[in-house]
Parts: structure tokens; C-alpha cells; sequence
């Protein structure tokens, strides 16, 4: 294991081997990660549409809450990742231990407001009185983990930042390969399988969608503390100590909030309109939603490329400037792109031709099948605006710049995606496959901007000005 963090300004490596180096462990994380949820959704599924919108009424709200820690982690990975690159290590990792403070500082109370707001928010999501109470108790047992899936959450983007990303990949595929065998324990009743012509009686405690919560909530706290743990007991330049310092250091946290409330805005603004999406689409029925909710899923696995292209953009772009290399910056935001674009073709074909078949490995329901196989044809056509979004989003969050972002996600998903689903849905009454248009013009839209933006060169004034506060 590296004794330091890893500097793309001191490597002596071709660019696009670099980006590959930091690329191919988000990549396969995510992945495995992916697949692993999406074992997950379809045991959830296999239970019926019912217990499909139960979780899927929740899901909006609680990325909301992640949302805002992933916005705090944005600021700490920015900072990081230029202190690294400025071989400034005793920075870095106090910036690390202020990350800690803030993790338990906000994720505590959020843990408290969500469990004491667990049945409001599926009534408050437009949620059939047929799945309020399945749904409450899902974010009841959910809520009691929140605390250690912010701490997942912001170490992983630390490590990232300083370029480790194959330890949370390690982690991460662990914890998510543990949920899946607690959802399989925890969801289904005591039952007889059949195992190469043998009857084997296995174990199961009929908890439901329950089970699934439990089983989520005990992997979160599992890997939030396994990497806690190594953040202290790591022999590397990045090792913590109990006799450091964990007191507030309120200007270091400044500058945090200044790079990560733009983030925090963004996030907000993005989980905000896909709640009201979710309470539009929930005007159309169970099946709707479930349907949405499962097509959801599978793009998230295959736009999972794009975001490891857009973590390494961050890494790349924050320690190329940190290093006093914009022109290496430059070069790895235009390697990255092409390497994003090349890889999510590939997704883009994939869920194309495949919508059918692996809608169907999700769900037994016919009704659902049919719907969410339109909705991933209409979603592989975005796959390339969006990675080509998420570099370039990427970079620009790598240099501070994290207002245009927020900016551009506000006027991209108010002004095309909620205003256009609510008229064709609303007015038009043209169903959930209008619905998904609306969210690809969305994605096209933000697309175009942030290649303007970018191009503009706005990013270099903000890295300009974060130096000189550094």
C-alpha cells in the first residue's frame, strides 16, 4: 500500500495512463456497487409493485439528506486534492480531521429529523395509503444509519481526493456484497431451495421491505466505521492520530463552506425537482412509479463510467492546479472526455437493445415491464451528453468553481425538466414516457452549458482566487 498520497503533478506517466489509474477503481466500485443495489432492488421487487413504490417513494427524499454531506465532501475533495498537489500533506490531513467533526455535526441531527418525520415524507411524496406504513417503518430503521452512510460518504471522497480510490472500492464493494446477503437472511421468510438436486433448508426471518432497510442500515454502519477505523490505523503520510488536534478550525471550514454550499444548492436543487418529478409520476398509479423507480436504477449502473470519468476530472483538475499546471489540467479534462465518451457508447447500446431483458430481471410484473423498457431506450440516448456533463462539472468543481454548476443544474432542472414533465403530464396528459423525455432534455441542456462554461475559462479565475485565500 502507498505510504503517500498519490500527485498526478509528480507522476511521470503518460496522461491517459493516469486518468486510468484513478479512473478504473471508482469505474469498478461503482459497477459492483450497482449490481449489488440492483440484486437489492430486484429482491425488493420480487416482492411485488407495492413493495417497489414503498421504497421508491422514499428514495428522493433520502438522497436529499445524502446529497447535502456529498456537497460537504465536495469542498473537502477540492481542498485536498489542491493541498496534495501542492505537497502540502500536514493541510490535508487536517482538513481530514475537521471532515470527521462535520460528518457527526450534521449527519446526528438529520439521523433524528428523518426518523421523526419517517411517515410524513411518503404522504408528503404523493404515496397510495396502501404503502404509507411499509414505507414509514423502511425510513425509520433507514434514519438510524444515516450518521455512518455520511461518514462512507465523505471519507470516500477524502481518500479519493488524495488519490486513493481503490481502499474505498474495497470497502465499498464489501459493505454492498454484505447487504446483499443480509437482505437475503433478513427479507424472505424460512424456506426450502433447491441446490444442485438437493432440498437445503434456509434460514430467513420474513422482515419484507423492512429486512431490507435493516439489512442497508447495518452495511452502512459497517463500512462507515471500517473506513473511520483505517483513516487511523493506515501506515501513510495521510494517517491520523487521537493526539491530533480535532478541534473546529473555523477558517479552514469557511473555505469548505464557501467551495461546498454552491455544491449544497446544486444538490438541493437536483433532489428537490426529482421529488417533484417522483409526486407528478405518482400521479399515474403504482406502476408508474415503480416503473420509474427500476429504470432509475438500471441507468444509474450504466452511467456509473461516467461518474468515475467525472470523480477523476475533480482529482485531476484540483491537483494539476494545486501544482501550478493549468496546461496539465487542460490536457486531462480532454483525455478524460474522450475516455468517457468511448465507454458509455458501449452503455448506450447496452441499454438500448437490452431494455426488455433486464427490466425483466428486476421485476415479475408485466405492466411494469412494458413501461420501463420505453423509459431505458429513451435514457440510452443521454449517455454521452452526460458523461461529457459530469468532466466537465467535475473540473470545475476540481478549481473551486462550484456556483456554476448550481447555476446551470437550477436553470437546466426547473426550467426544462419540472416545468416540461408538469405540462405533459398535467395539461397534456401524455404519461411516464413524456416524463423521461423531459429529463433527457434536461441532461442535453446541462450538457451544452457546462461546455460553455467551461470553455469560457471562468474556472482559472476561482482557482486564482482560492490560491490566494490558501
Amino acid at each position: 500500500m502507498s505510504k503517500g498520497p498519490f500527485s498526478v503533478v509528480d507522476d511521470q506517466r503518460h496522461p491517459l495512463a493516469t486518468i486510468v489509474i484513478l479512473a478504473w477503481p471508482i469505474f469498478l466500485e461503482q459497477v459492483l456497487v450497482s449490481l449489488v443495489q440492483a440484486v437489492d432492488t430486484a429482491m425488493v421487487g420480487s416482492l411485488g409493485k407495492r413493495a417497489t413504490a414503498a421504497v421508491a417513494i422514499s428514495q428522493s427524499p433520502n438522497m436529499l439528506i445524502n446529497g447535502i454531506i456529498m456537497a460537504l465532501g465536495v469542498g473537502f475533495t477540492s481542498l485536498i486534492a489542491r493541498s496534495v498537489g501542492a505537497r502540502e500533506l500536514e493541510r490535508a490531513r487536517r482538513l481530514m480531521r475537521q471532515s470527521i467533526l462535520v460528518v457527526l455535526a450534521v449527519g446526528v441531527p438529520l439521523s433524528a429529523i428523518m426518523f421523526l418525520l419517517a411517515r410524513q415524507i411518503p404522504l408528503w411524496m404523493g404515496g397510495e395509503a396502501e404503502i404509507l406504513d411499509v414505507a414509514a417503518d423502511y425510513n425509520r430503521i433507514l434514519a438510524l444509519s444515516l450518521a455512518f452512510r455520511g461518514m462512507t460518504m465523505m471519507l470516500t471522497a477524502i481518500y479519493r481526493g488524495y488519490g486513493d480510490s481503490k481502499t474505498p472500492m474495497k470497502i465499498n464493494v464489501m459493505v454492498n456484497l454484505v447487504n446483499v446477503a443480509g437482505n437475503f437472511l433478513m427479507i424472505y421468510p424460512a424456506r426450502t431451495l433447491e441446490l444442485f438436486g438437493r432440498s437445503v433448508p434456509m434460514f430467513g426471518l420474513g422482515w419484507g421491505v423492512a429486512g431490507a432497510a435493516v439489512s442497508t442500515s447495518l452495511s452502512a454502519a459497517l463500512g462507515g466505521t471500517l473506513l473511520l477505523v483505517l483513516s487511523f490505523v493506515r501506515e501513510t503520510d495521510m494517517r491520523l492520530s487521537l493526539r491530533d488536534s480535532f478541534a473546529p478550525d473555523w477558517r479552514e471550514l469557511t473555505q469548505v463552506v464557501r467551495i461546498s454550499l454552491p455544491a449544497m444548492l446544486e444538490r438541493l436543487t437536483m433532489s428537490g425537482a426529482q421529488i417533484v418529478v417522483v409526486r407528478v409520476v405518482a400521479t399515474l398509479g403504482t406502476a408508474a412509479v415503480a416503473a420509474q423507480n427500476l429504470a432509475a436504477n438500471v441507468e444509474a449502473l450504466s452511467f456509473m463510467p461516467g461518474f468515475a470519468f467525472g470523480t477523476s476530472a475533480t482529482i485531476l483538475f484540483g491537483q494539476s492546479l494545486g501544482g501550478k499546471r493549468p496546461d496539465l489540467a487542460v490536457k486531462y479534462i480532454s483525455l478524460t472526455n474522450r475516455m468517457g465518451s468511448a465507454v458509455m457508447l458501449f452503455m448506450s447500446l447496452l441499454l438500448f437493445f437490452g431494455s426488455t431483458a433486464i427490466m425483466g430481471l428486476f421485476t415479475p410484473d408485466q405492466e411494469v415491464i412494458g413501461l420501463g423498457s420505453i423509459l431505458l431506450k429513451i435514457l440510452a440516448v443521454i449517455q454521452i451528453p452526460q458523461v461529457i456533463a459530469m468532466v466537465y462539472s467535475g473540473a470545475l468543481r476540481g478549481a473551486g468553481d462550484t456556483k456554476s454548476p448550481f447555476l446551470i443544474s437550477l436553470m437546466s432542472m426547473w426550467g426544462v425538466r419540472i416545468v416540461g414533465a408538469l405540462i405533459c403530464v398535467q395539461l397534456l396528459d401524455l404519461g411516464l414516457p413524456a416524463v423521461c423525455v423531459c429529463m433527457c432534455t434536461d441532461n442535453v441542456v446541462r450538457c451544452v452549458l457546462f461546455h460553455l462554461r467551461y470553455q469560457a475559462g471562468s474556472w482559472n479565475r476561482e482557482a486564482k482566487a482560492l490560491a490566494v485565500q490558501d
